[in-house]
């Protein structure tokens, strides 16, 4: 099932796809869904970022600085860069090479907390496409992910949630630059595991539905310019477009 969020005269409104149209729904939620009536065709869609987390999670793999290895970590980055399908990343100029980071997105479904290798998938409501925008050079200077990642509109969602996705670690990602394919590779080449990751958050954060993890980047980093536009294909949820300007 694909979930979205659109925009309406009546504002922002959740709706569920069936049939060529998108049925409008008051809380996904909910175990039962609640249906308003209400539907907006496929062809006049505005799509939104599927939610408005409370938290943003990326997930680090990679070693320090003075190359210790170290276990997975994860970061917080800031709700106020989200944005939806085909908004404008603002590029922050003068401050390095921009990268667009092709990942799998987790949305949260039921408050999750000490989740287990065994019971972790149980809790996620469903996925999405992510943009982690990154100006990458300022990760030598600020380990903690603020000034390369804080930029308006950083955080690209989208454009709906998939709710069935048949295997989380088996998915490809492919990154693609004004047409041209710039990388493709998928959460199997992920140094730790979907599952993995959210065991991890969970043991010292207590996730809420709506949250986000940003599972990683397996290779998908690609340097972008302004004028660029930026797709993020997910296999088997969906195509994430931004313009860079």
């Amino acid at each position: 099932m694909r979930i979205a969020r659109i925009r309406t005269t009546a504002g922002p409104q959740h709706a569920v796809e069936n049939d060529g149209a998108w049925e409008h729904i008051i809380d996904p939620f909910e175990e039962t869904l609640r249906y308003t009536g209400g539907t907006t065709a496929h062809s006049e869609a505005t799509f939104l970022a599927p939610v408005t987390p409370a938290v943003v999670l990326g997930i680090g793999h990679n070693r320090t600085l003075n190359d210790h290895p170290l276990p997975i970590q994860a970061w917080h980055k800031s709700v106020h860069t989200i944005a939806g399908p085909g908004d404008a990343i603002a590029a922050v100029r003068d401050q390095g090479t921009v990268h667009a980071e092709g990942e799998l997105a987790v949305v949260i479904g039921k408050t999750a907390t000490n989740l287990t290798t065994e019971n972790a998938l149980e809790h996620v409501f469903g996925y999405t496409c992510v943009n982690d925008v990154t100006n990458v050079d300022q990760n030598a200077v600020d380990e903690r992910n603020f000034q390369g990642k804080s930029g308006v509109n950083y955080t690209p969602l989208g454009p709906w949630i998939e709710t069935e996705l048949p295997d989380p670690e088996q998915v490809r990602i492919d990154v693609r630059v004004n047409g041209t394919v710039k990388a493709n590779s998928g959460t199997f080449n992920l140094p730790s595991t979907v599952v993995d990751c959210l065991v991890y958050v969970t043991a010292w954060l207590t996730l809420e539905p709506g949250d986000v993890v940003m599972t990683g980047a397996p290779a998908t980093a690609v340097p972008v310019v302004p004028g660029d536009r930026v797709e993020i294909a997910v296999e088997g949820v969906g195509t994430l477009s931004s313009t860079v300007a």
